[in-house]
Order: C-alpha cells, then sequence, then structure tokens
C-alpha cells in the first residue's frame, strides 16, 4: 500500500470500510490530493456508496465540492452550527457569508477599496539570479512596509526563486547573480544563516516540512525558537512549549485546541497558523509566505489575509507566492508576475487587474 498514489490509497481505505459493512464514513478532506479526473472517479464512488445506502459524512473546505455532491449542509463556525439545511438552499456566496460573517467579495477584497502601502527601506535586493536553470537571470526588489505578491502559474519558477533567496535549495545547486539583504551582498547555501539574518520561509507544504506532526503545537513553536541566535535553550522545555502555545494562540487565533494536541490532529487552518507562527518567533525583517492559504477553509483564509496585512503594517518586509490571482490581488501592494524563472513584469495594486496579470504570465 506504501508505494500507491493517494487516489489508490483512498480507494483501500474505503474498500475496507465496505468490507466491514460500515453504515456510516466519515471523509475528512478526502480530495485534497487528487487530480481532477481522480475527483471525478472519487465522486461517483461516492454517489455508488450513497446508493447502497451509506451514509456519507463529507468534511471540506471546497466549496464548490460540497455544493456538487451533498443532500445536505452543515456550516461550522468557531466549534459552532451556523447555517444547516438541504444543499439546495445554499449557494456559495451563502455558505461564505455563514462561515466568516461577511459576503465573499468582502471577504477577498475588502468592503473598500484599497490603497497600495507606500515605498519603505529596500530589504531585498536580487540582481539577475540564476539557479540551475530553474531561475534565468531574474531582477527584483522587496521594501519594508510592504507586501510584494508574486504570481505566475504553476512551474513557472516563484517557489524556486524565493527558496534560492531563503537557503532552501540542494547546496550543490550553482546560482549566479547577486542577493543583497539591506545592502549587504548574501549567498545562503542551508537555511538557518538566512533565518539569522532575519529571512524566513513559510513552505508550501506544511504537512511536508512544516511541523512536526506527533508534537503538540506548543513543542513546535519551540523549536522553531531554538534557532533564534539570542535563545540559549537546547531543549524543548513544556512550561515554555506551553507559554509559546498560549501566547501564539492568542495572536493567531488558534481555535478549539487542546494544550495536548498533537499536529496531526489539527485542521488545516490551525496547522497552517502554527506554521507561521514559528516563522514569525524568528522575529524576521523578511517574511516569504508560499501558498499561505493552500487547504484551509475561507474563515483561516480571512485571518491570514488579515495577519499578512498587519506584518506589513508594522513595518515588515512581506513577499506573497501563490497561484490565486484573486489572493495576490486582495493582499498585494505590488505585483511580480514570474513566467519560465524569470520576473517578467511588476506593477503597483492601482494599476493591477486579473486580465493583465494573467496576461503577462501567459505571453
Amino acid at each position: 500500500v506504501s508505494t500507491l498514489g493517494a487516489a489508490h490509497k483512498q480507494m483501500v481505505e474505503i474498500a475496507r470500510a465496505v468490507h466491514h459493512k460500515a453504515r456510516v464514513i466519515i471523509f475528512d478532506e478526502p480530495t485534497a490530493t487528487l487530480t481532477p479526473e481522480e475527483k471525478r472517479h472519487f465522486f461517483n464512488l461516492l454517489q455508488r456508496l450513497v446508493k447502497e445506502g451509506i451514509a456519507i459524512i463529507f468534511i471540506t473546505h471546497a466549496l464548490e465540492e460540497a455544493l456538487a455532491v451533498a443532500n445536505r449542509i452543515t456550516v461550522m463556525r468557531d466549534g459552532e452550527i451556523v447555517a444547516s439545511g438541504e444543499a439546495k438552499g445554499f449557494t456559495r456566496a451563502s455558505i461564505v457569508q455563514a462561515m466568516v460573517g461577511r459576503t465573499l467579495t468582502e471577504t477577498l477584497h475588502g468592503e473598500v477599496k484599497r490603497t497600495a502601502r507606500p515605498y519603505g527601506d529596500k530589504v531585498l535586493s536580487v540582481e539577475n539570479l540564476s539557479c540551475a536553470g530553474l531561475v534565468r537571470n531574474s531582477s527584483f526588489s522587496v521594501f519594508s512596509g510592504q507586501v510584494t505578491g508574486m504570481f505566475g502559474l504553476v512551474g513557472a519558477g516563484r517557489t524556486e526563486m524565493a527558496k534560492v533567496v531563503a537557503g532552501l535549495l540542494k547546496r550543490n545547486i550553482f546560482h549566479g547573480g547577486e542577493i543583497r539583504l539591506l545592502g549587504k551582498s548574501v549567498r545562503y547555501r542551508v537555511p538557518r544563516p538566512a533565518v539569522r539574518d532575519g529571512i524566513v520561509y513559510v513552505t508550501e507544504d506544511r504537512k511536508f516540512d512544516g511541523f512536526f506532526e506527533t508534537m503538540t503545537a506548543g513543542e513546535n513553536l519551540q523549536i522553531g525558537e531554538l534557532t533564534d541566535k539570542s535563545n540559549p535553550v537546547s531543549i524543548v522545555s513544556l512550561a515554555r512549549a506551553r507559554e509559546l502555545a498560549k501566547q501564539w494562540g492568542e495572536r493567531l487565533r488558534l481555535k478549539q485546541i487542546s494544550e495536548r494536541a498533537r499536529m496531526i490532529e489539527l485542521s488545516g487552518g490551525n496547522q497552517q497558523k502554527v506554521v507561521i507562527a514559528k516563522s514569525l518567533i524568528q522575529q524576521p525583517k523578511l517574511v516569504i509566505f508560499d501558498e499561505p492559504t493552500r487547504g484551509v477553509d475561507v474563515g483561516a483564509i480571512v485571518e491570514i489575509h488579515q495577519l499578512i496585512s498587519d506584518l506589513a503594517d508594522q513595518g515588515m518586509a512581506v513577499v506573497v507566492i501563490s497561484s490565486y490571482l484573486p489572493e495576490i490581488l486582495a493582499v498585494s501592494d505590488r505585483i511580480l508576475v514570474v513566467k519560465r524563472g524569470r520576473v517578467v513584469e511588476e506593477m503597483m495594486l492601482s494599476d493591477a487587474t486579473e486580465e493583465r496579470v494573467m496576461f503577462a504570465a501567459v505571453h
């Protein structure tokens, strides 16, 4: 089974449940790792199970999928049911409003049109950066007190560009060009020196390299703290772990979790908030968010977007990498469009539209 893909592993789990004559099957984010074709097969299977009299509970943040497959929909917020009824009585907009108390347009773009923040000090300057064909002669800058959005199609080289800056690509990969942090020329082969200099990268794949899943939120936060050059502690203290969990739990609104809960037991939104806190605990000068709201619910998206805005308002230099264009437009003051490993266009928020950004990404 370990050699099977995600879709086939899921089929094995379903077959096991059916074999044991389960009358109720609970699916928790079952389509998160499936391709569109795999999802189609999965939904066909769900319909067959329902026809055989099996009750299905389908937990998902993918609203279109819930509307497509469910007979009834229940919306929860902060551990409480806030709406429930026949699926035909819901729309995507009404579900979002029930989840966050605002409409979809207000959730992504705010109630009024935003004005871009002004340029602060230049924190990061990248000139003619190249790396093993992944990044090609690319140049860009990042400023304090601003959110710099980085948009491109999947495979455009956005993540690779960020990982070169943060020292996260393999150390034996050659890269040319110059990276300057606050005017000082730097080149990182491993991430720890970058973290100590004030650059942190919030991973796009939290489950693979964002946290230790069998440890608590507080223990993960303390491990993040151990890389702080000013902290002499070298072992995990349970008291300190509880203190960090309380401190960051209040700041990031970690919801409905016990201090003893392991990371694997938390929702996607709470997991992502812990990963973000683990990076912010370093007190960075520059934070790079890679797909910061992937796999989280609408309520958590709102809170993460607000956090990103707050960090910029506090003077931090922030980069947000996202393949979801409405997110880029919702959080960015300035947008860099990446194609084939290069920044091909830069525009301010006032000049950016979905059409213009997408045109630059594909032409």
